[in-house]
């Protein structure tokens, strides 16, 4: 595993624990990390493999959880606030959060495919369907208190 995921997964791990006590117990919370690790990973090492550039994994594998990071920790204002109060402010709050995932994400693709930007979208969006889809299959009940 290289240095920087080293740093990365840890701090990931806390970010995305203090979000997902908001709404669960300790243990799911874990399982659903490690099954969002799983589901990144999984879903970027095929489309870096069949694409002809598997050298770029660690690199973008660093990119999606560093950037996940990031915005899940700007989202926990937001959730913590949709938990006690929901208002307009929080749900606009996720919006902005979600577009900004997508984007990110998308550009990240982007670059470890060579593709144009929609190109990179696209995947993006098909990796946030496909991840909520399994999310809400595994963790119904934490799905439908989100």
């Amino acid at each position: 595993m290289c240095r920087l995921l080293r740093l990365i997964l840890p701090v990931y791990v806390i970010v995305n624990v203090l979000i997902l006590l908001l709404n669960g117990d300790w243990s799911t919370s874990l399982l659903q990390i490690a099954v969002d690790f799983l589901l990144i990973a999984g879903f970027s090492w095929p489309l870096l493999h069949f694409a002809g550039k598997p050298a770029r994994f660690r690199q973008t594998l660093c990119a999606l959880l560093g950037t996940d990071t990031v915005i899940s920790f700007f989202a926990i204002p937001a959730v913590a606030s949709l938990n006690t109060q929901a208002n307009e402010l929080a749900f606009f709050a996720m919006l902005v959060l979600m577009v900004w995932h997508w984007l990110v994400t998308g550009h990240i693709f982007r670059h470890a495919l060579d593709r144009p930007l929609f190109f990179g979208l696209g995947l993006a969006l098909l990796y946030i369907l496909i991840s909520s889809q399994v999310m809400a299959l595994l963790f119904p009940v934490v799905s439908s208190q989100t």
